[in-house]
């Protein structure tokens, strides 16, 4: 679907973390999963050709701390929150922040796929922007 375009899984309960990667990887996506925010940030540099789906509430650093880590490498991964302790505030909160998008778990599986699909269209498109204007640059 995404040749070369990965998702990086961040979640520490292994169960939902195996489920997740399932889910994704029937609808045809790469996934790398990692049980820490740091051991998924240790291969997400910048120019990371896919996005981030992480928990909110990891062990050391949460999902906002990471996605901030994320976004300040390189502002063209989308990163998607998702929770099982949701609320407004919390939601807005993360938006604000730079998220592509919030789930509130217990979420339908489709709907994840079909927010990680938007949200890798989205990576292909400004990496290719990006490459784009080396090109240019370059001429």
């Amino acid at each position: 679907m995404f040749d070369g375009y990965k998702i990086a899984l961040i979640d520490d309960d292994s169960a939902v973390r195996r489920s997740l990667a399932q889910t994704l990887e029937l609808a045809g996506f790469e996934v790398a999963s990692f049980a820490s925010a740091e051991a998924g940030l240790a291969t997400l540099e910048a120019g990371f050709l896919g996005i981030v789906v992480t928990d909110v509430r990891l062990p050391n650093m949460d999902g906002m701390g990471l996605m901030k880590r994320v976004l300040q490498a390189d502002r063209a991964i989308p990163v998607i929150l998702i929770t099982a302790h949701g609320d407004v505030h919390l939601a807005v909160e993360a938006m604000r922040a730079g998220a592509y998008d919030f789930l509130e778990k217990p979420f339908d599986p489709e709907r994840l796929v079909d927010v990680a699909t938007r949200a890798m269209e989205r990576r292909a498109l400004s990496a290719e922007v990006a490459s784009l204007r080396r090109q240019l640059a370059a001429k």
